[in-house]
């Protein structure tokens, strides 16, 4: 569903956990196979679209209402023209638009806000473009476009849709940027001490040591959140974001409705500081 918001389309855009992720092989051309399981969930970007006159330059705005960039982090580096993902999916999908952005997914996160936003605009305004062509704008479209708890293989392209999910998660945003190409290139640094690492156990995600490595204060993050809640908490993806399975209740953590409906709550320890939020698995009919 479209609602028109001032005159303009609003199409919302969920954010992408991984919940489990191996990497099970390479391509020639350097692109990983993996064997994963994606859930979207309720941290939502908000993409308004407003029609653009004739002759005026196109533009692209960012409001944050979570206040990330007030919290380290690196939403000044957002692209604002035609390398945003957004505009490159108008462009796939022949429309001309001025965009707005209200982002609630970080940058950097492993949560693939960049991908949901593109891939919100290919399935409301041009449903019928192919893999390929998806694949072109990255990876992780093809399961954004279809939103809601699949198994996913290949470089991405194969998705395999499974019972949808009502699981609630509490994610934790990290104000480090994760870089996803680094994080492979770590990986595969890593992958010969790797091969007689256990593999058997559910919601292993086989890039937590890579992006633990590529950025060492991730490990401070992820054992004060540990220290927290009682046990370590799942890297989401590529990083920096971490989630457990479960409510705040569960770890005895307080929380509060922050402007925009989601429940918040922001941990901080000496120079440490993560925003906690409240989220559970989305579908196609939640948006």
């Amino acid at each position: 569903m479209i609602d028109e918001v001032d005159g303009a389309r609003a199409i919302l855009a969920p954010a992408k956990l991984t919940t489990n992720l191996r990497i099970v092989g390479r391509r020639s051309d350097g692109y990983h196979l993996i064997e994963s399981e994606m859930v979207s969930v309720s941290l939502f970007d908000e993409i308004l679209l407003w029609p653009k006159a004739q002759g005026e330059v196109a533009s692209l705005a960012i409001i944050d209402p979570l206040e990330l960039g007030l919290n380290g982090f690196e939403m000044d580096q957002i692209p604002r023209d035609s390398k945003n993902l957004i505009c490159r999916a108008l462009a796939l999908s022949g429309v001309q638009a001025n965009v707005e952005v209200v982002k609630r997914i970080p940058p950097g996160s492993g949560l693939g806000g960049g991908s949901s936003d593109a891939a919100a605009v290919i399935r409301h305004l041009r449903n019928d473009c192919d893999t390929a062509a998806i694949l072109s704008l990255g990876a992780d479209i093809p399961f954004c476009v279809q939103v809601g708890r699949a198994k996913v293989s290949g470089v991405g392209e194969v998705v395999s849709p499974i019972g949808a999910s009502d699981a609630k998660f509490i994610l934790f945003l990290v104000p480090v940027h994760s870089p996803t190409r680094a994080v492979y290139r770590a990986y595969d640094e890593m992958a010969a001490s790797d091969a007689d690492r256990p593999r058997d156990r559910q919601g292993f995600n086989d890039l937590e040591r890579a992006a633990l490595a590529v950025s060492p204060l991730l490990r401070s993050y992820r054992d004060f959140l540990a220290s927290i809640l009682g046990r370590a908490p799942q890297m989401a993806g590529s990083g920096s974001s971490f989630f457990v399975e479960g409510e705040f209740a569960d770890f005895g953590l307080d929380s509060e409705r922050a402007s925009d409906g989601l429940q918040k709550a922001v941990l901080s320890e000496g120079a440490l500081s993560v925003i906690a939020l409240q989220v559970h698995g989305v579908g196609q009919r939640d948006l």
